[in-house]
C-alpha cells in the first residue's frame, strides 16, 4: 500500500509539472491562434528597411506596441512591412512610421509618430506615409568625399 501512494503521488506531481510547462509555453510561445484576439496587423511601404529583422519592435513614444511579422518586396519594389500591433493601440491615418535606431549602432525598429486625425487606420490596411532607415555609411561616404548637397 505504501508504494501505490507514493506512486499516486509522483503521478499528480508529474501531471502537475507538465500542465505548468504547457502553460508556461503558451504565455511565452507565439502561438497566433491565441494572440490574434489582442492584436491586429498593419502594413507600411518603405523605400529602405535596412537593418530591420523580423520581430523588431514597433513604438509609439518609446513604448513597445508590436512587432514586425513579415517583410517583403511588394510590385513597386518597395520594401512592405507587416507589423503586429496591440489592439488596443490605434493609429490615426495620418500617422508616420519610421525606421530609428536605439542609438549610433543599436538595433533597428519602427517607430509610429501619431497624427491627430479621428480617423484610424482598420486591420489590414498600409500606413501611407513613412520615413525610411539612414544610410550611415552612404552618409558618411557622401561627407568625406565632398559630394555632400548633391
Amino acid at each position: 500500500m505504501p508504494s501505490t501512494r507514493m506512486e499516486i503521488f509522483v503521478g499528480l506531481f508529474l501531471v502537475t509539472g507538465f500542465v505548468a510547462l504547457g502553460w508556461l509555453a503558451l504565455q511565452l510561445g507565439e502561438v497566433p491562434w491565441l494572440n490574434s484576439s489582442r492584436t491586429y496587423m498593419l502594413n507600411a511601404e518603405f523605400n529602405n528597411v535596412s537593418g530591420v529583422k523580423v520581430g523588431a519592435d514597433i513604438q509609439i513614444a518609446g513604448v513597445t506596441v508590436g512587432k514586425v511579422r513579415e517583410m517583403r518586396l511588394n510590385d513597386q519594389q518597395l520594401a512592405e512591412v507587416s507589423m503586429q500591433l496591440e489592439k488596443e493601440v490605434s493609429v490615426p491615418v495620418d500617422s508616420i512610421a519610421s525606421v530609428k535606431s536605439q542609438g549610433i549602432i543599436g538595433d533597428k525598429y519602427i517607430q509610429i509618430t501619431l497624427g491627430g486625425d479621428e480617423a484610424a487606420y482598420k486591420p489590414g490596411e498600409s500606413i501611407v506615409d513613412t520615413e525610411s532607415s539612414v544610410d550611415l555609411e552612404s552618409l558618411i561616404s557622401k561627407f568625406a568625399f565632398g559630394q555632400v548637397g548633391d
